[in-house]
């Protein structure tokens, strides 16, 4: 494939948040950009009306900045082809229908509503499939009665073009029929509008979901009626979910910022949603500029892909631990004060960001998890009852006494504090630690025990101990 400075472009209509799926295709043309020293173009094809709003624009734009993919030209940062939503742009779509009318290679429709229904109920109750019967084809053009512009299908032959994910596609014109382009308020249909912009904007390589297929031809027809080069095309495959049904929400698939407030990591939402459909060997975890380098839409595979958030919480989570541990702090911060938790990009957290690392796979989970260290210690019913006993009070008192004795809380000295509490008790290690931690964190699962007191510290470990002998009474 050239990589002459390709431009390539994601054309997202604003009806709902960014997804999974449109997500990937912005992921898959950004990479080709930057790849090959192209240009990404961001467009809004925002002509439904009804459904668009700015909201969803927003939350596009919001979403598509949280992954790191910037722009060269759309949106906010504009460029030569300006504006780059498709409402600024009717009169540019009103045009190029015109130039097809005075050329006889498209023609205003004046069949209504209810004759085009009674064609539809005449076709079902044949058992054939309707297809415009051509009505108005030669009718005369008449701007001022009520019509819609249809683009002129040939009847004869067919296309075929060669799809750098699917191979060789033909579709034969019998299977076509005169499509409306433009409705009668000026608002082009998705295939006029979208190839309208395409030509504009000079996008070189239309990349996007493999449910545009049966789109393509028909756009290459009005390609060639217009005289302009055709772009090449890739079909993305589809995501599926577990089941092997189209994704949705009931899968556990959600807005791309949804991923962000439950504590996924840019990153690793790209590297996953790259994985998704696109391959480089076996390797699993890429950086960006891995990405960068070794993506092509050659090994992207037709076939379609499945959505797996374990997957994907399993690469946020390797991360995560890749993650230099003063980095994986600062990034927990919003998350902990999300949840009304006091916590402060410090040593404290840094300590805690350290020990959470290895068992929290997001940062959602992070702070479910260590919430007890910024917050009261909520006592597990179960672990009370088998830790918290009477025969486990002098070796609360013995940790809280070496404690409070201590000069500095460092891991050795604690290490030999619980071992000659062991000792002196003829208990294991273990033995001791395990009540020492329920009183401290309120379960039986934490990080390791010096470390947990070296996250809370003398005072706080001395309060949490003394609670304790209180409760067992």
């Amino acid at each position: 494939m050239s990589t002459d400075k390709p431009r390539v472009r994601f054309a997202p209509s604003p009806t709902g948040y960014l997804h999974i799926g449109g997500a990937r295709t912005a992921l898959f043309n950004w990479l080709w950009a930057r790849r090959t020293g192209g240009t990404f173009v961001l467009r809004i094809e925002d002509t439904d009306r009804e459904r668009s709003t700015q909201q969803a624009v927003d939350a596009i734009l919001d979403g598509l900045r949280w992954l790191g993919l910037d722009w060269d030209e759309g949106p906010e940062v504009g460029g030569p082809y300006a504006p780059y939503s498709q409402t600024e742009r009717l009169a540019v779509y009103q045009r190029y229908a015109e130039k097809l009318i005075a050329e006889r290679k498209a023609f205003a429709c004046y069949c209504t509503r209810e004759e085009l229904d009674a064609g539809r109920k005449r076709a079902e109750a044949e058992k054939r499939q309707f297809k415009y019967p051509g009505t108005c084809r030669e009718k005369p053009y008449d701007p001022s009665r009520p019509h819609v512009i249809r683009f002129r299908m040939p009847e004869t032959g067919a296309t075929t073009y060669h799809d750098l994910v699917k191979g060789p596609i033909t579709t034969p014109h019998d299977t076509l029929q005169d499509e409306v382009i433009l409705r009668g308020d000026g608002v082009p249909l998705y295939n006029f509008g979208a190839l309208v912009d395409d030509i504009e904007m000079k996008i070189s390589l239309v990349a996007r979901g493999d449910d545009h297929v049966n789109n393509t031809a028909r756009q290459i027809l009005m390609y060639e009626a217009l005289g302009v080069p055709v772009p090449v095309f890739a079909h993305l495959p589809m995501i599926l979910g577990a089941d092997k049904t189209r994704l949705s929400k009931r899968h556990g698939a959600t807005s791309v910022t949804a991923y962000r407030d439950m504590g996924y990591l840019p990153h690793a939402v790209v590297n996953y949603l790259a994985r998704l459909g696109w391959s480089h060997g076996d390797q699993e975890i890429f950086t960006l500029d891995e990405l960068v380098q070794h993506f092509d839409f050659k090994d992207v595979g037709a076939t379609a892909g499945v959505f797996n958030p374990e997957k994907m919480t399993w690469v946020n989570h390797e991360w995560m631990r890749k993650l230099p541990r003063d980095e994986v702090a600062r990034r927990a911060v919003p998350y902990f004060r999300a949840a009304g938790l006091p916590a402060e990009d410090g040593e404290k957290l840094r300590h805690v960001a350290d020990v959470a690392r290895e068992r929290a796979k997001t940062f959602g989970e992070m702070v479910q998890q260590f919430r007890y260290f910024y917050a009261p210690i909520q006592l597990d019913p179960k672990a009370k009852d088998k830790f918290l006993t009477p025969d486990a009070r002098p070796t609360l008192q013995a940790i809280r006494d070496g404690v409070a004795g201590l000069p500095a809380l460092e891991t050795a000295a604690l290490e030999k504090l619980f071992q000659d509490t062991a000792a002196a008790r003829g208990l294991s290690v273990g033995k001791v630690a395990q009540p020492v931690r329920v009183a401290l964190t309120g379960g039986t699962a934490s990080p390791g025990i010096y470390d947990v007191v070296q996250i809370l510290g003398r005072d706080e470990t001395l309060a949490r101990l003394d609670a304790a002998a209180k409760v067992i009474g």
